[in-house]
């Protein structure tokens, strides 16, 4: 049986642009024993060659078919929904490619669907499009809601800040696709060709990366490389099957579901 991962990437196999120890050895393992895995990002902002390349200069050497973003599930989504439908973007790069390899028109007037990525990009102006087209009638959509980090300096707003403030002005949520979402993490496991018993995410946050798999019959692994300490264990309503310190002391022999 085919059994195979579901990798988060900053806080299991980076920190900002520093590769946590043992992380190359696990991918050339997965690697060399023909095991699938996918990176899946909630960054819709950078398309993957752009994950790619960030993995290359540490020295991981994956292609873009090993990257699945919170985008690429948004975009399928939509796709679905609204087969060659519009839709008016707050985002840039990654999300705005991946609506447009799913056939969906950008446009600046009733759109189809309102949806929100990462960018630095945005102005009030957009942001007062988008509430209008809302209200409208348009349907809202996030391709996740990670907060911001809340550091100094940090140039991402975080997208749940955004979408807050725009359901705020409509009253209407947000559909949100990315991680937690069961939307997502079914999308990913399908993109590498596993059955839902043959999945295993790995990621360091409870609330997205072990909460989604939890919510879809994932086997799950916590890494305390990034987000998530143990004192976090017992403030939520389920637990991960295994907990490591990092993917360093991660080895297949050491998975107890797994099995050659």
């Amino acid at each position: 049986m085919p059994k195979g991962f579901l990798i988060d990437q900053d806080g299991v196999i980076y920190v900002e642009n520093s590769m946590i120890p043992g992380a190359d050895v696990f991918v050339k393992t997965l690697q060399d024993n023909n095991i699938p895995f996918t990176f899946m990002t909630n960054n819709s902002q950078r398309t993957p060659l752009d994950a790619v390349r960030k993995l290359e200069k540490m020295g991981i050497y994956v292609e873009e078919k090993n990257v699945y973003t919170s985008a690429m599930a948004t975009a399928h989504f939509m796709a679905q929904q609204f087969p060659n439908g519009t839709a008016y973007v707050l985002g840039e790069g990654g999300l705005i490619s991946s609506l447009h390899e799913n056939g969906l028109t950008l446009v600046q007037s009733d759109p189809d669907f309102v949806v929100v990525g990462e960018g630095i990009n945005f102005t009030l102006e957009m942001v007062r499009k988008a509430i209008d087209f809302i209200l409208e009638g348009s349907k809202f959509i996030a391709t996740n809601l990670d907060a911001s980090p809340r550091k100094k300096g940090w140039n991402n707003l975080g997208i749940a800040s955004i979408v807050a403030m725009i359901e705020a002005a409509t009253g209407k949520k947000a559909f949100s696709v990315g991680k937690p979402s069961p939307v997502m993490m079914r999308q990913a496991r399908k993109y590498i060709g596993l059955a839902t018993d043959e999945a295993t995410v790995i990621g360091d946050t409870l609330s997205t990366d072990i909460q989604g798999g939890v919510q879809v019959g994932y086997k799950t692994i916590l890494t305390l490389s990034g987000m998530s300490d143990r004192d976090q264990l017992n403030d939520f309503p389920f637990k991960p099957d295994l907990v490591v310190n990092s993917i360093a002391d991660l080895t297949l022999d050491k998975i107890p579901w797994w099995e050659d």
